[in-house]
């Protein structure tokens, strides 16, 4: 897809992903390798119906207990959910729009509810934007809950500024045990250069839905909607990228304390739960 300065590429077989998206002939994510078949060497995917860990693989929601698989790589817990790992449906393309789908059936062995996704990427003059929806299929109320795992390019002189107020500090397995102020990890409200950024792995809350990379001569703006309350932070030391991953809910919120505020949703039969984000782009003088 072209608009402008834009240009991106798709993959909706690999887990629904983009493979590139680039302004000005320069890469803001990270650009896929040729080849690859790999859904974590993409640009961006969509995380459907949950995002992020579930601890072990397993909860109860409304006195159902479930265990879902779990991924060698990130075992022993489930991540992400099901849209990731499998092949999306183009149900319309135009050059500078596309519209996917996946309709999942549920598994008695997986995640047992019946649910139908759609992903909308969409190019303009002014930047990248993509909606996410899960709609509940089934006949019984689901726990529900959305996020974009989108890979940024990293300059050597990239800065981060993501205005959060507080962070989840992660026990040994990488589960959130508690929410502390954001400093404790790495405090991105008034900017941070990733060169001098520790690794960081973590989910932020009360943040503003607005995050800005500057480096390389530009400036990379990425705005989500209200829903996205949480932004889960993967900060590699001396990586060639950055993930800054809007998602509605935080890491194991299927395990939560009851009336934490933890962002998942019960989704009611025939009802539907939606996430959308843009980025744009300024070059700098």
């Amino acid at each position: 897809m072209t608009a402008g300065d834009w240009r991106a590429t798709l993959a909706p077989k690999l887990g629904g992903s983009v493979l590139s998206l680039d302004w000005r002939g320069q890469p803001v994510f990270r650009p896929t390798p040729d080849g690859a078949s790999d859904i974590l060497e993409t640009a961006c995917f969509p995380l459907v119906p949950y995002a992020n860990r579930i601890a072990d693989g397993r909860f109860v929601f409304e006195g159902r207990p479930v265990q879902l698989p779990v991924l060698d790589r990130f075992a022993p817990h489930a991540i992400h959910g099901e849209g990731w790992l499998s092949s999306w449906t183009v149900e319309s393309h135009a050059p500078t729009e596309v519209e996917m789908t996946m309709d999942w059936a549920g598994q008695p062995d997986g995640w047992p509810w019946r649910w139908f996704a759609r992903q909308s990427v969409s190019l303009s003059s002014e930047g990248l934007q993509i909606g996410l929806s899960v709609t509940n299929t089934g006949e019984d109320t689901m726990p529900a809950g959305l996020g974009l795992h989108p890979y940024f390019h990293r300059y050597p002189d990239s800065r981060l500024t993501l205005p959060a107020k507080e962070v989840w500090i992660t026990d040994a397995r990488q589960i959130p045990e508690r929410l502390a102020p954001a400093a404790e990890v790495a405090d991105w409200s008034n900017g941070v250069d990733l060169a001098d950024a520790p690794f960081v792995d973590h989910a932020y809350a009360g943040w503003s839905g607005e995050a800005f990379l500057n480096g390389g001569g530009r400036y990379v703006t990425l705005t989500a909607v209200a829903a996205a309350r949480w932004s889960q932070v993967y900060m590699p030391v001396d990586a060639d990228f950055c993930c800054v991953e809007p998602v509605t809910h935080r890491p194991d919120a299927h395990n939560a304390p009851l009336g934490e505020g933890d962002g998942l949703v019960g989704l009611k039969p025939s009802e539907t739960h939606s996430l959308s984000i843009k980025i744009g782009a300024v070059q700098l003088s």
